[in-house]
Order: C-alpha cells, then sequence, then structure tokens
C-alpha cells in the first residue's frame, strides 16, 4: 500500500470502513457544476456506482447513502428507475452514464478503484436526476427551468 496516494489510502479505508468512499469534484472558477460520485458500491454491493450534479455537497452525499441503503435493502438499479426519499418532496430518476469521458472525466477515481479491485474495464455508472422544484420536470421534459438542465451534465447522452 506504500505505492498509493494518501487519498487513494483514504479510499480503500473509507469504502472498508463505510461499505463506499464519496468524491466531490468542484470547478474553482464555477464554470461548470459541482458533482459528488460514489466508489464502492461495486465492491461493497456489487452494484454501479452512482453520481448526482449541481446540488449542495452535502445534499448530494446524503442522496447517494439513501442510495447505498436501498441497494442494500434489495433495491436493483436500472435507467428511467425512480428513486424516492433522496430529496424530500420529489423522486429522483437514474439513467445509465454513456459518456465517453466518463471514466477520464467525471469518475477516475471509482474507474481507479474498480481496476485496483482486479477488474478489467470500467465499472457501470448511473447518473442520479433531479427534477426542478418549480415545475417537477427533469432536463428532458419540455419546459424544464433551464438552471435545472444546466447543472446536470448529461452523462447519459454522448
Amino acid at each position: 500500500m506504500s505505492d498509493l496516494t494518501d487519498f487513494q489510502k483514504n479510499i480503500l479505508t473509507n469504502v472498508e470502513k463505510h461499505g463506499w468512499f464519496a468524491t466531490t469534484v468542484f470547478d474553482p472558477e464555477g464554470k461548470n457544476p459541482t458533482f459528488t460520485y460514489s466508489i464502492g458500491f461495486s465492491k461493497t454491493l456489487g452494484a454501479p456506482e452512482f453520481i448526482v450534479f449541481g446540488l449542495n455537497n452535502d445534499l448530494m452525499h446524503d442522496m447517494l447513502w439513501e442510495v447505498f441503503h436501498q441497494i442494500k435493502a434489495g433495491a436493483v438499479p436500472k435507467s428511467d428507475m425512480r428513486w424516492s426519499n433522496l430529496i424530500e418532496g420529489f423522486d429522483c430518476v437514474t439513467q445509465k452514464a454513456v459518456h465517453s469521458e466518463l471514466h477520464k472525466e467525471y469518475t477516475a477515481s471509482a474507474n481507479w478503484f474498480w481496476r485496483h479491485q482486479g477488474n478489467s474495464g470500467h465499472p457501470e455508472v448511473y447518473q442520479l436526476v433531479w427534477p426542478g422544484a418549480q415545475q417537477g420536470l427533469f432536463p428532458w421534459e419540455e419546459g424544464c427551468d433551464s438552471y435545472v438542465i444546466s447543472q446536470q451534465t448529461q452523462l447519459w447522452a454522448d
């Protein structure tokens, strides 16, 4: 483990202790939305990793914890699946992330962890998509607020 960075050691320790680790990425210039993604769902739950964009860091972390608990209780993630109890008053929807730069630009540490576990290829990743609070519309629905769209990089489309 001596050839690992402190960050990588932290990932391994947290996955062992809690079952997963959350990584939050932000643009210091504020041009791109902040996002948080899971590392370790693949090992602990045999499930895809998850990513969520554009909300408060603590809220995104809490959303991923709730997904972790729901999968542990038997939920089987798939595209277009509705998830309750992630955001008060609204369901979120998962979309399979297929963006060509997914593992390089968005989930690099989850990809590192996947390979560190002896796997080939890349981990499967689902994006948690939230609706706008005003109309309750998702980014792909007509009339969705432009802010809601701009805060959620569409990794389900390439």
